[in-house]
């Protein structure tokens, strides 16, 4: 018996193992019933709306339904994000065109997806309930992807100089090159903006899960859904258990992805970190105690006989080809065939100038049709209906400018003192994920109870509930920038004596600067999008609404006006293309000529 005891006081390493095994199996299944429930859904007869339970037991259902679209969507936003900004920011010419679309892409609202989406897919899988998932997570995917997808362009465009001229002289291939540098300098700020994606998802959850769309109403199970009749029936007890579940949702994605992951990317820090030992996440101490792991690791590791094998013969074959090269001499140079690699790079070189020939012209007659409809739309709104759509659009610019304004007051401060802090990191980085990834539509209720007790109206107030969706964006770009910052520039100002306003006048401010401007231009883009929810909102029991763009096209999705809706897209995006070309233009180009790191 006292061995007994003995074996629980002081589990052994052998026992330690078998519990990493058992939990490691049991995620397993759970991924298998996960799958399973999934494609029962996704294959089953078609259903435009189910009705949601609001019972307490229906959440762990609608969890796992609501979880699994924001990690399909999340996944297309890291390829496209990856790819997207990579073009970008490589070819000049395309950037010309490209980032002007990702703003324009960034500045439609996820209403201004939804009727095409939905209409199209539909139509494409009218017997099963494929299409109208694939439109909710193309939906989420809408509010997920831009601002991953400018960040990993802006750190591509800041790799410092000397780095970029050491790749070139060790002759790196643009892989290696990406590989070895690009990714790495980009890895930080692509992972605080996945993290502030993730949130961006979920803040329209109840938008993509729940919509009307002129006489008919859309509704997938989850907890969105869930949360929307809750909202809209006055169900505060059904309230409290949606919020719950979001809650544990969260803080079950913290656990297992992020993490692990933020402590990862910690190694991508431009210096060497003596005064910081982070302790491990216990998913990777799962994983490394785990037996059943460790057997199955060398099967898609390096150390696998099999690929040991390639990569010996690949290294052979590059030294032996390294060896030929130098032992050569330069008036000898190695000869090419026709079937050799020059032909092949310049064979390929033709064959993408031919294709880029003819993608142009087909991309201006796919314009030049699109924008005929786009007018045959639009041509039958009024003079009135136009002047009220200018309005509209002025009044919801105010309340965005208001919006980042207030949440640009408190995020920058504490974002540098946090992100140059390891310690101060620690403590609130698992703080800030979990509070900044709960969406803030579902504390409207709350927040509306006390903006009317306090007597502000929702007319600025819709500013304030914008920010409190955007405010993270600004924060999780100044930790990114400040986790920039080195010891070596700090103790140099602090060996001449700098007082601390010297301090954030010549280091702090002008450090984060560059990685501001992306919090701020996400921010800006955000409060476009949530104007649609925070102008036009259900609370208490009635309809809350004041004027504004976001508001004129959230009644235009519901009533099914699609020349209102059209017409309004048109004008939103077209202001947010004037303040990005002019204001935000304006700050990219500063950060990136006065306050890049390595000037």
């Amino acid at each position: 018996m006292i061995y007994i005891i003995g074996m629980f006081r002081q589990p052994s390493r052998k026992s330690e193992n078998r519990w990493s095994d058992l939990l490691v199996l049991g995620s397993v299944a759970a991924l298998i019933y996960a799958g399973v429930t999934l494609a029962a859904r996704w294959t089953g007869e078609g259903q435009m709306a189910v009705e949601i339970d609001l019972h307490p037991s229906a959440l762990p259902k609608y969890a796992l339904f609501s979880f699994s679209r924001a990690a399909i969507a999340y996944a297309l936003s890291l390829a496209f994000s990856l790819v997207y900004g990579y073009c970008a920011a490589k070819a000049r010419r395309a950037e010309r065109v490209m980032i002007p679309l990702l703003d324009i892409l960034q500045s439609i609202p996820v209403l201004g997806f939804l009727p095409g989406l939905v209409i199209g897919l539909m139509a494409v899988f009218p017997k099963s309930n494929v299409g109208l998932e694939l439109a909710c997570i193309l939906m989420i995917f809408s509010g997920q992807a831009w601002n991953m997808t400018y960040s990993f362009y802006s750190s591509v465009k800041a790799v410092p100089q000397d780095l970029s001229e050491a790749c070139g002289v060790m002759r790196l291939s643009w892989m290696e090159r990406l590989k070895r540098l690009e990714l790495p300098f980009a890895a930080i700020g692509l992972a605080w903006n996945s993290l502030m994606s993730m949130a961006g998802g979920w803040f329209f959850l109840t938008v993509c899960e729940s919509f009307p769309l002129g006489e008919r109403k859309f509704q997938l199970p989850g907890v969105g859904s869930y949360m929307a009749v809750a909202i809209e029936q006055g169900d505060h007890r059904a309230m409290v258990f949606g919020i719950g579940a979001m809650v544990g949702i969260i803080l079950f994605v913290d656990f297992l992805i992020w993490r692990p992951v933020m402590v990862w990317v910690r190694k991508f820090r431009m210096e060497e970190v003596h005064d910081e030992v982070a302790s491990l996440p216990f998913v990777t101490v799962l994983l490394r105690d785990s037996v059943l792991i460790r057997k199955l690791k060398p099967f898609w590791s390096r150390k696998h006989p099999a690929r040991a094998g390639r990569r010996r013969r690949r290294i052979a074959g590059a030294v032996g080809l390294k060896a030929a090269r130098q032992s050569t001499a330069p008036l000898m140079p190695i000869p090419v065939d026709s079937g050799g690699s020059e032909t092949y790079r310049e064979s390929s070189r033709v064959g993408w100038k031919i294709l880029s020939e003819l993608a142009t012209p087909l991309f201006a007659l796919g314009c030049l049709w699109a924008a005929i409809q786009l007018w045959e739309l639009v041509r039958e709104l009024t003079l009135r209906d136009w002047r009220l759509i200018f309005s509209s659009t002025l009044l919801t610019a105010a309340r965005v400018g208001v919006a980042v304004l207030l949440g640009s007051l408190w995020t920058i401060p504490f974002g540098i003192l946090v992100g140059s802090s390891p310690k101060l990191l620690r403590f609130f980085q698992p703080i800030v994920q979990v509070v900044a990834s709960f969406p803030a539509p579902m504390l409207y209720p709350l927040a509306l109870m006390i903006m009317f007790k306090a007597g502000i109206t929702l007319h600025w107030g819709s500013a304030i509930l914008m920010m409190l969706g955007v405010q993270w964006y600004i924060l999780f770009n100044v930790l990114a920038g400040g986790m920039k910052i080195t010891n070596e520039l700090r103790d140099g100002l602090t060996i001449l004596s700098a007082s601390k306003k010297v301090l954030w006048k010549r280091l702090y401010l002008p450090a984060v600067f560059p990685t501001l401007v992306v919090g701020w231009f996400n921010a800006a883009g955000g409060a476009w999008n949530a104007s649609i929810v925070a102008e036009h909102i259900h609370y208490d029991g009635r309809l809350n609404a004041v004027p504004g763009i976001g508001s004129m096209i959230s009644r235009a999705a519901a009533a099914g006006n699609f020349p209102l809706l059209a017409g309004s897209l048109l004008v939103m995006v077209g202001a947010v293309l004037l303040i990005n070309n002019t204001l935000w233009r304006w700050l990219s180009d500063l950060a990136e000529t006065r306050f890049r790191m390595d000037r």
